[in-house]
């Protein structure tokens, strides 16, 4: 007896509904901070400084329903982004489908609890500080987001 794959192995980005693309977000917040291009070589920094929404500790969007209303450059992500932009963590579910990558196996889909996340050190809980805290964004660049904590080649 076989058991069935699960939808993220059997179906693409674009194939999946809304509630299993929501699935695939591990809640890492990684996505949710600021990150900075350099005008002139266009190199991408990562900061440790998260949107005005995301809780620090949980990584939870404390208004999720109306983050665009309330935040102007909230990305919603879609598949056809995905492919092209550069800034998602290399752990992003998204990210790693997209480059026909498997989960990783601390994502809550495969552990079956959203505290892999943080027991795998992926999670920017606790990491990160509100921009209604930060000051000048360049004072927070860091290279985590960047890294995957659980890759042996980082």
């Amino acid at each position: 007896m076989t058991s069935a794959k699960p939808f993220w192995e059997t179906k693409t980005l674009d194939e999946m509904t809304t509630a299993e693309w929501e699935s695939l977000c591990d809640g890492c917040g990684r996505c949710c901070l600021h990150k900075l291009r350099d005008e002139d070589d266009g190199t991408l920094h990562y900061t440790n400084v998260a949107c005005r929404l995301l809780d620090t500790q949980s990584c939870r969007c404390t208004d999720y329903p109306n983050r665009h209303r309330k935040v102007q450059d909230c990305v919603t992500l879609t598949p056809e982004m995905v492919a092209t932009i550069d800034w998602l963590p290399p752990t992003c579910a998204y990210y790693r489908l997209s480059e026909g990558l498997p989960l990783p196996l601390w994502h809550p889909l495969i552990t079956g609890t959203p505290d892999s996340v943080v027991e795998a050190g992926v999670s920017a809980g606790g990491r990160c500080i509100s921009e209604r805290k930060a000051g000048i964004l360049e004072d927070y660049i860091v290279a985590w987001p960047a890294r995957d904590p659980t890759s042996s080649s980082d």
